[in-house]
């Protein structure tokens, strides 16, 4: 194995504000600590943190990296103590509390997957945030089950097209929401049972008259604002509402009665932040319950575009203009 550099390219912004910022510098490269490995990364997915963190909205948790991204894919070329040195040289993607953008990443050995034969390593990179995201919301915070309908807003986003993907797997009917007639379309080829032009059309008559007037079991909202009293609106009795995003506002009024009347559940989370005890767990979860699925080539990501890491600014503008559907990466190359 090549002996590791001292330096490496890296996206490393000192200051807040556009997507002009995001220019390669020069950057040491990281040592693992206790129980972790250093990834010679291949590709980094782009998600929504990373251009809140740009923006100087998201800052990274104490002592995560202050380079952006939080998913990565790339081949173990260095342990810390207490990983076993079969892991030396083994194609890995995982999740990271930031670091992501970059030749060189350190990520946590029980954050870390093995990369599936049939996936690319782009592919294996736009897993981990995702995946981690839709499965501790909609399927542990909210438990959703075989025959439960989903609304998800945003469907062609990365967390949307993951949604779907996963909701198909385990039997549970997506209804997505999406800007234009062709997102729409996009949403329903990727697997939504049904995909609502939220411009042309009133989601919540929409949901009503899909369900037969019952409602949603589970909505995921990465709208907040105005939309959370619409998807109460939405919800069938014993519904569950989880909030992961505030795009349209971080406030909201709350019809009380209603969450009375049909008993729901209103919760919320941030992933970032959570501990690294919390996060192998549900890497452990998704270990046992998912990735033998995409082994067997049933659930992959929808992936957008790729772009070079020094192109990161063209990426997350790209993001920002709303017309992706499915995950950005930024490739390393050779």
């Amino acid at each position: 194995m090549a002996q590791t550099p001292d330096w490496m390219t890296a996206i490393d912004p000192d200051a807040t504000g556009g997507p002009e910022l995001l220019v390669p510098v020069r950057r040491p490269v990281p040592v693992p600590g206790p129980a972790q490995v250093l990834l010679r990364v291949a590709a980094a997915g782009v998600n929504r943190p990373d251009i809140a963190q740009r923006i100087g909205n998201y800052p990274p948790p104490p002592g995560a990296p202050s380079i952006p991204g939080l998913e990565v894919a790339g081949e173990v070329v260095g342990i810390g103590d207490g990983v076993m040195p079969e892991y030396l040289g083994q194609p890995m993607c995982a999740l990271l509390g930031g670091g992501g953008y970059a030749e060189y990443a350190v990520a946590d050995i029980g954050l870390c997957l093995p990369v599936p034969e049939c996936l690319s390593m782009a592919e294996a990179a736009a897993l981990p945030e995702t995946l981690f995201t839709v499965w501790s919301n909609v399927f542990e915070r909210a438990y959703a089950a075989d025959g439960d309908y989903l609304l998800v807003h945003g469907g062609t986003s990365g967390i949307g097209t993951m949604a779907i993907a996963l909701g198909k797997l385990f039997g549970v009917i997506v209804i997505v929401t999406a800007g234009s007639d062709e997102k729409c379309t996009a949403a329903l080829g990727l697997g939504a049972a049904h995909a609502i032009n939220y411009r042309t059309a009133d989601f919540v008559a929409e949901v009503k008259a899909i369900t037969g007037a019952r409602g949603v079991d589970v909505v995921l909202d990465m709208v907040g604002g105005d939309y959370l009293p619409r998807n109460i609106d939405c919800m069938a009795e014993d519904g569950r509402h989880v909030s992961i995003a505030i795009m349209r506002g971080a406030k909201a009024e709350i019809p009380i009665w209603k969450i009375m009347q049909k008993r729901l559940t209103l919760t919320g989370s941030t992933l970032r932040s959570r501990d690294l005890a919390f996060k192998s767990l549900v890497a452990d979860e998704i270990s046992s319950a998912v990735w033998p699925h995409i082994e067997a080539g049933a659930l992959r990501p929808a992936m957008d575009r790729s772009f070079a890491l020094a192109d990161a600014a063209d990426a997350h503008r790209r993001m920002e203009s709303g017309e992706h559907v499915g995950k950005i990466v930024l490739t390393m190359g050779a």
